[in-house]
């Protein structure tokens, strides 16, 4: 995206809902850094919403990403390292104590960053990168160690961001990671648990769904799940689906083609017409029986024009959402 767009899509991303918004990489472009910086000069960031910007854990891209950051009100700096044993041995060529060491050294130099600019309000962030398939000792290792340095308190939690860097595997196994580095985090009450998913699987939006059940506090996606090779997790359809599950996600897709034609000038990516809720055929049958069955949902609906439409739905006991009730 070009400048123009990206700030058309901030603007879209503002006017729907979102709080914390990732709006670059601002050390790994000059358009980046650019627009980063177009936000914070031309006050840009309304006063309830957080920008994220993310980096790799070098210093030079660390200093880089302060450097664009530079009086902004409120940000979240995004820090990672891949941290799965393939990625140590192939590309990183460390040990457990060699990638341990990578996260921690980039936490204090971004400490050292936040201190010295004290008159912003900072949220660290940290990820380890391939979180669904390092071994869950050394996730929980290094997420510890990094904490050590970090030093996060009730009142000044830090955001660990559990990745599906690529799914490996069915949503339920994702969310018995989620749920077992819940329980044996040591600073669970200083950390927001965030999750990152990806869609290699199709199963993006499942995955995400169940790993909040499972303790998950935030998740990380886009809109209609563009994203590299099968996209990120859909907020739009997760969004969507804790609605008709009785759960205000406080984001306004009411006028939800504006929102679809926007991100696709943004994005220049067109959305499948069978994408849930948005897509172009989603309200369209080309069955006779479904036709038929429509027909008849119509005239129904003009015999009542008060009455609500009803739909299909399946009630577990106890329900999923705990209290939440169905509007």
């Amino acid at each position: 995206m070009n400048a123009e767009r990206k700030r058309r899509f901030f603007e879209l991303l503002v006017k729907v809902g979102f709080k914390e918004i990732e709006v670059g990489f601002p050390a790994a472009s000059q358009t980046d850094f650019d627009y980063v910086r177009e936000l914070i000069d031309s006050n840009a960031i309304p006063d309830d919403v957080t920008i994220q910007v993310m980096t790799q854990a070098r210093s030079h891209l660390i200093e880089r990403t302060f450097e664009a950051l530079k009086g902004v009100p409120r940000a979240i700096v995004h820090v990672y390292n891949a941290t799965a044993p393939v990625f140590r041995d192939v590309v990183f060529g460390v040990d457990r104590a060699g990638c341990i060491e990578i996260a921690t050294q980039a936490t204090r130099e971004i400490k050292r960053h936040m201190e010295n600019n004290p008159g912003t309000q900072w949220t660290f962030q940290y990820s380890p990168e391939t979180f669904c398939f390092t071994e869950l000792d050394f996730g929980l290792e290094i997420c510890e160690a990094v904490t050590d340095v970090f030093a996060p308190t009730p009142d000044n939690k830090m955001i660990l961001n559990l990745p599906t860097t690529v799914e490996v595997s069915t949503a339920n196994v994702f969310a018995d990671q989620i749920e077992w580095f819940c329980r044996h985090f040591s600073r669970r009450d200083s950390v927001v648990i965030s999750v990152h998913p990806h869609n290699d699987r199709g199963t993006g939006v499942a995955t995400a769904e169940q790993a909040c059940l499972a303790g998950a506090e935030r998740v990380e996606g886009t809109l209609f799940g563009n994203g590299e090779r099968t996209g990120n997790v859909d907020i739009l359809t997760l969004a969507m689906n804790l609605y008709t599950s009785g759960i205000d996600p406080q984001l306004d897709f009411s006028d939800i083609i504006h929102v679809q034609r926007e991100v696709e000038h943004c994005n220049q990516l067109p959305t499948h017409p069978r994408h849930p809720y948005a897509g172009e055929l989603v309200f369209t049958a080309f069955s006779g029986s479904h036709q038929d069955a429509i027909k008849k949902g119509f005239a129904a609906r003009q015999a009542n024009p008060d009455g609500f439409w009803k739909f299909l739905t399946c009630r577990l006991t106890p329900p999923i959402w705990g209290a939440a009730t169905r509007r």
